[in-house]
C-alpha cells in the first residue's frame, strides 16, 4: 500500500536532515495518513478510505464526502475516489430538484 493519500494525493517527500554543523542526511517526510469511514450520503454507504488529517479536515469543511468529491478534481484523486466521484455524481443527477 502506498504512502499517498486517496483525495488529496499527497504523498511521501524527501530532504535532508540539517545538523548543527550543517552536515546534510536523506529523510523522508511521511503524510500524516489516517484510515477513516466516511459516509456517502447519495449512496446511502459506508466508504473506507486512507487520507491526510488535513484531506479529514477538507471534507468536514465542505459539508461530508460527496460535496468534496463533487469539487475536487478527478485527476488528484485515486482510482477507487474516482469511482466513488462518478458513482455519486450519476445518482445526484437522478434526483429530483426539490
Amino acid at each position: 500500500m502506498s504512502r499517498t493519500c486517496e483525495l488529496t494525493a499527497k504523498a511521501v517527500m524527501s530532504g535532508n536532515n540539517v545538523s548543527h554543523a550543517n552536515n546534510k542526511t536523506k529523510r523522508r517526510f511521511l503524510p500524516n495518513l489516517v484510515n477513516v469511514t466516511l459516509i456517502s450520503e447519495a449512496l446511502n454507504q459506508n466508504v473506507r478510505l486512507r487520507i491526510s488529517a488535513n484531506a479529514l479536515r477538507s471534507v468536514e469543511h465542505r459539508g461530508g464526502l460527496d460535496a468534496f468529491l463533487v469539487k475536487a478534481d478527478a485527476k488528484e484523486l485515486s482510482q477507487r475516489a474516482r469511482l466513488l466521484k462518478k458513482q455519486i455524481a450519476k445518482k445526484l443527477a437522478e434526483q429530483p430538484v426539490a
